[in-house]
């Protein structure tokens, strides 16, 4: 099943994916990696404001690459960044800033997992290998908070038309097609043991 969706995601939005479901992205959507996450907790802590709002948000694991035309600034590619980085400070940044979705690679740890269930958030994972194809899907860029982080670490504001596709990774209900291949995959490798008479 394909939804077309536009952010920021209510909750509502949020818990009718399930995990496998295609969708796709209209309205903006924020780029933020370990820097973003790692500067949004600290001010937190220190109550300074951070320059954007995260609540419902699609956040994006990305470092685009970014070419300024005039005044504007234009997309050239947006690839994603391999989640598994952001394992660390996903779970309380969730819990802290309650996102909607992240979209990125590879899919993310347990306490991930479980963060997105108990706060209601998707992970949608956008393939690997093409950030050009996936620059198509942005139409504009509104403006850039924390510049001085360098181009790939900064928060970029994108907005969306029909940014696709994504595939619901790891639902709010704690279902993760990443666990499920692995138990298949580790269910497999006990047979071809068994099969050949290995010792486990």
């Amino acid at each position: 099943m394909t939804k077309r969706l536009k952010t920021p995601l209510s909750e509502d939005d949020v818990r009718s994916l399930k995990a496998g479901e295609v969708v796709y992205l209209d309205g903006v959507v924020l780029t933020g990696r370990d820097e973003v996450h790692i500067h949004a907790l600290e001010h937190l802590e220190k109550g300074e404001s951070i320059p954007v709002d995260f609540k419902g948000a699609a956040l994006f694991h990305c470092g685009p690459i970014m070419r300024k035309s005039g005044d504007a600034w234009e997309v050239v590619a947006a690839g994603p960044t391999t989640s598994s980085r952001m394992n660390s400070l996903e779970p309380e940044f969730i819990e802290k800033f309650r996102p909607g979705a992240i979209i990125g690679k590879g899919g993310m740890s347990q306490p991930t997992v479980d963060a997105m269930k108990k706060h209601g958030c998707v992970y949608l994972a956008i393939t690997g290998g093409a950030a050009v194809l996936a620059a198509k899907g942005i139409s504009s860029v509104s403006g850039v908070e924390w510049y001085e982080l360098g181009m790939p670490e900064a928060i970029w504001i994108l907005n969306a038309d029909n940014f696709g596709p994504l595939t619901v990774g790891i639902d709010s209900h704690g279902n993760s097609l990443y666990a499920s291949v692995n138990e298949k995959v580790k269910e497999n490798e006990a047979k071809v043991r068994e099969r050949l008479g290995l010792k486990k």
